[in-house]
């Protein structure tokens, strides 16, 4: 399993920007997806969740302004953020878990690399 997260980039404040997280080989099976961010000298926190029983939640900082979605038949994870301001800066992670094939009992994490968000004008 692998994720790839992509469409970072450089925006400036009140600005838009989509980003992607293509799962190979399917995206069917998760229990959980998310989207995390690490701005610079924080820990990792959670930006906004997806379960697999379709409950969503976001992080108080980014409610109203930010969507998570997924194309199930492209197997990709979308993360809308519209009105970024500067403290959403940082590197954007997209994270799932599944449960293991031969014990479902048991779950394991998948990260993949992280995307340069950078707001500022």
């Amino acid at each position: 399993v692998q994720l790839q997260a992509s469409g970072g980039g450089l925006v400036q404040p009140g600005g838009s920007l989509r980003l992607s997280c293509a799962v190979f080989p399917s995206i069917s099976g998760f229990n959980t997806m998310d989207w995390y961010r690490q701005a610079p000298g924080k820990q990792r926190e959670v930006v906004a969740s997806f379960s697999s029983g379709g409950v969503v939640n976001y992080g108080d900082s980014v409610k109203g302004r930010f969507t998570i979605s997924t194309d199930n038949t492209k197997n990709i994870m979308y993360l809308q953020m519209n009105s970024l301001k500067p403290e959403d800066t940082g590197i954007y992670y997209c994270h799932g878990r599944k449960p293991l094939p031969w014990d479902a009992r048991v779950e394991r994490d998948y990260w993949g690399r992280g995307t340069q968000v950078t707001v500022s004008s």
